[in-house]
């Protein structure tokens, strides 16, 4: 049998190869390990003496609450729930409180300079150094390989949270390696074997890691854990012994990247949608961004591939107004935790993409913080230490805030209409700069897609930025998320989108399950689709969903009809489903809703005679009340065998009620 190192693939060639063809990747030019990374030691004090003042604000009154109090403690009963009730968040929660209170102590300990803040830092460092795995257990395939429920700790698996934890240990070395060193001498000594043994040596060792992508389905995994690999081997990697070591480490990782950019779409849209963006096509930015320091500036790539030019633009395409934005597969639509919004104005500016950057830079309020500990360390420690993100932040926001501006549903990025043939994405808007007035999205793609829902077909219609028809997002993640029961839950099935229901069913997972026929036309926010080869229904020839936003008269229609070829038996009945969000109340010939928050009402129309009733699905999951509050409503139109459907949604003049 062929041993892991035997199986090692060939070299893989992609669009990062191409633009580094005139170096070689053996031997990049790269800096000395104490300036590899893009971010000043906490000697540097014109830099950390400076850091803004909300953020630090916000960041020590949690880190002085904390500081004498016991650490949080990830347990291995915890650990063992995923394999017991699939509950993944009892370990995961103490562990990422446990390192976000170090990123934050670490903060106080650059900026104050006093000892009871790298005591701190020494504590969390130790802990995490001691935790007996950094990989997350719903993602350790210890289970597989060694039938054990706890981790393997001689067989380290290199996941997501080891990625996490080692490039937290690298920024905080790069730091505050000096002063470590001073008062814990040998503690650096300990992060950089840990490295080794967790991450660093399984990495190249073991090359049949399943997030490289050697099968060709390439995902966010990709570009987060090369990331933090790259991260980790250019600061810590720094023994006299260790060179060649570090430089093939940062071949694997970049030749790993180019993995990722190759299947990036040349419209940079990403099929998960927006939220998993940032922990995807963004960490690749990071990384390269990263690259581009530590070689001098000698490998500038993420501004000369233009995928990756392309993608810097796709948070502002999805965004919808205010705090919401389209989501797709397992995205939120009104996204909880802060995103870091530096990450984004960074890579803006070396793409010269000034909608982006603007739409980055107008996301904070005049003293709010400029980023935030559940980023993760990296992420957190450059906001702080760039002075040009601060500065413009803290510009933008003063602005927003003198205007009363902020919150509010307007933007210079907001496209009247936006095409993304690589998702098969239309998304229309009455004009131009604005979210006032009615919104289409919709989507066609296949039902094989990554973090995929059934979703084919689907569409979303907001009001002044606000979602009324809506794609419900996903719930907590647990074991079965990932699992073959997946489908099972309901956020996830077809049934819960605006979708028909077809002969009593909805449409399968796989990407076979797909759109054909799809038409765009932007200009006229138009889009017509075939959905019979999304569902599994034998005689079924044709389902044709038309969409269409008419600007003059600032109505949305949706227009199905369906056709059966001599197989059924009689005509196949058909059942709309329509999810909204907000009150719904049924009127003759249609429903009125008030969105959540009290927004503007709309008004759904359907074909006349046609029964609908109102499914109330009540919320107690916290990632889906965090966006809709109480509840869904699926509005559910029994059309029969009319063979078509036509809805209008159009806004409501009638004084808005407040249902908050």
């Amino acid at each position: 049998m062929e041993s892991e190192t035997e199986m090692a693939p060939t070299r893989f060639a992609g669009p990062l190869a191409v633009e580094l063809d005139a170096l070689s990747l053996t031997s990049l030019p790269l800096v000395a390990p104490d300036d590899a990374l893009p971010l000043p030691p906490a000697s540097d004090r014109e830099v950390w003496d400076a850091v803004d003042a909300a953020t630090l604000a916000e960041l020590g009154t949690v880190a002085e609450s904390e500081r004498g109090t016991p650490w949080p403690q990830p347990l291995a009963s915890q650990a063992v729930r995923v394999h017991r009730d699939g509950d993944r968040e009892v370990w995961e929660r103490p562990a990422f409180e446990r390192q976000r209170r170090l990123s934050r102590a670490a903060v106080m300990a650059a900026t104050t300079g006093d000892d009871v803040w790298l005591d701190e830092v020494a504590d969390g460092v130790v802990l995490l150094c001691e935790q007996s795995s950094w990989c997350w257990p719903a993602h350790d395939d210890t289970l597989e390989r060694h039938g054990a429920v706890l981790a393997t700790t001689t067989d380290p698996f290199l996941d997501l949270g080891a990625g996490e934890a080692v490039a937290q240990l690298a920024w905080i070395d790069q730091l505050l390696g000096a002063q470590l060193d001073e008062r814990y001498p040998g503690l650096r000594a300990r992060i950089r074997d840990e490295a080794r043994r967790r991450v660093i040596d399984p990495f190249v060792t073991r090359r049949d890691w399943h997030w490289i992508g050697l099968d060709g389905d390439v995902h966010n995994w990709n570009p987060w854990i090369h990331g933090n690999v790259l991260v980790a081997a250019l600061r810590l990697l720094d023994a006299p012994d260790e060179s060649a070591l570090r430089a093939e480490v940062v071949r694997l990782s970049v030749e790993g990247l180019d993995r990722y950019v190759a299947a990036l779409p040349a419209d940079g849209a990403i099929d998960e949608g927006y939220e998993y963006w940032w922990n995807g096509a963004c960490r690749a930015l990071e990384a390269l961004d990263v690259l581009a320091h530590a070689t001098g500036s000698v490998v500038e790539l993420g501004a000369r591939v233009p995928a990756l030019r392309a993608t810097v633009a796709f948070p502002h395409r999805m965004h919808l107004g205010g705090p919401w934005y389209l989501n797709l597969a397992d995205g939120q639509a009104r996204p909880v935790e802060p995103k870091p919004w530096h990450a984004l104005y960074r890579a803006a500016l070396r793409a010269g993409d000034a909608a982006s950057a603007a739409h980055a830079r107008a996301q904070l309020m005049a003293g709010a913080p400029v980023a935030d500990a559940a980023s993760g360390a990296g992420r957190l420690l450059r906001a702080l230490a760039d002075a040009e993100w601060r500065d413009a932040t803290s510009a933008a926001a003063v602005a927003a805030g003198a205007s009363g501006a902020g919150g509010a549903p307007t933007g210079e990025w907001l496209a009247e209409s936006l095409w993304l043939p690589d998702v098969e994405v239309l998304l229309a808007r009455e004009r131009a700069g604005t979210a006032a007035g009615l919104t289409l999205a919709i989507k066609g793609g296949h039902n094989g897609e990554h973090h995929n829902h059934n979703d084919v077909g689907s569409f979303v219609v907001a009001r002044d930025g606000v979602p009324v028809l809506v794609d419900a997002g996903r719930p907590t993640y647990t074991k079965q998320t990932f699992g073959p029961d997946r489908y099972d839950i309901w956020t996830m099935q077809s049934q819960w989108h605006s979708l028909p229901v077809v002969a009593g069913g909805g449409q399968p997972p796989g990407a076979r399950f797909r759109a054909r026929s799809v038409a765009a036309a932007p200009a006229d926010a138009t889009m017509s689709l075939d959905l019979a080869s999304a569902y599994d229904v034998p005689g079924l020839t044709s389902l044709v969903r038309t969409a269409h936003l008419d600007r003059a008269t600032g109505q949305v229609s949706i227009h199905d009809r369906w056709e059966a070829d001599g197989e059924v038996d009689g005509e196949l009945d058909v059942v709309e489903h329509l999810i909204v969000a907000g009150e719904v109340e049924l009127i003759p010939g249609g429903a009125r809703v008030h969105p959540v928050g009290g927004g503007g009402t709309v008004l759904l129309r359907w074909d006349g005679g046609l029964d609908a009733q109102l499914d109330v699905r009540e919320l107690d999951d916290p990632m889906l009340t965090a966006v809709w509050g109480t509840h869904l409503t699926r509005v559910r139109i029994d059309v029969a065998t009319r063979g078509t459907f036509h809805l209008t949604v159009e806004r409501d003049d009638m004084i808005a009620k407040d249902h908050r």
